[in-house]
């Protein structure tokens, strides 16, 4: 597993994000609300803030991607997931949560609301062709290879 280096400004009084267990791949990160509790009835979303600021080399982004037990527990959810920072933004970090459950949930400054996964990409060269190579899926789409 590779290790980076990544610069990061916390504005909250939380904690950096850190990985539960040795072999996680995502860092819990938490909500930085100062002026209080967010509620979200059923359906509702509300951008979460996190006070947090970070300068990713190039070539990275970060991955924001929901909470398991939250999802299950409580049906809450990102809607954009995953959602990407990129490596050229510097702004808060904010966490577009919903609320996919049938009752409401308070999200408190300090709650583990969300993973953040630090992802190397690539970038695409496009090769026009008006053709591409056979393979044994071809254009088998949903569902093709059976129910079971």
């Amino acid at each position: 597993m590779d290790r980076i280096e990544i610069k990061v400004v916390n504005d909250s009084n939380n904690p950096l994000p850190e990985y539960e267990t040795f072999e996680a791949a995502g860092m819990d990160v938490r909500a930085w609300l100062p002026d209080g509790p967010v509620t979200l009835k059923p359906l509702e979303r509300a951008l979460i803030p996190t006070g947090l600021r970070i300068q990713l080399p190039s070539g990275y982004e970060c991955q924001i991607r929901p909470r398991s037990g939250l999802a299950l527990r409580h049906g809450i959810s990102i809607v954009n997931t995953p959602g990407t920072v990129d490596a050229d933004f510097r702004g808060d970090i904010g966490i577009i949560l919903i609320n996919l459950g049938s009752e409401d949930f308070t999200v408190n400054s300090g709650d583990r609301i969300c993973q953040m996964v630090i992802k190397q990409y690539s970038h695409v060269k496009w090769e026009p062709v008006r053709k591409l190579d056979e393979t044994k899926r071809g254009e088998g789409a949903f569902g093709h290879t059976g129910e079971n």
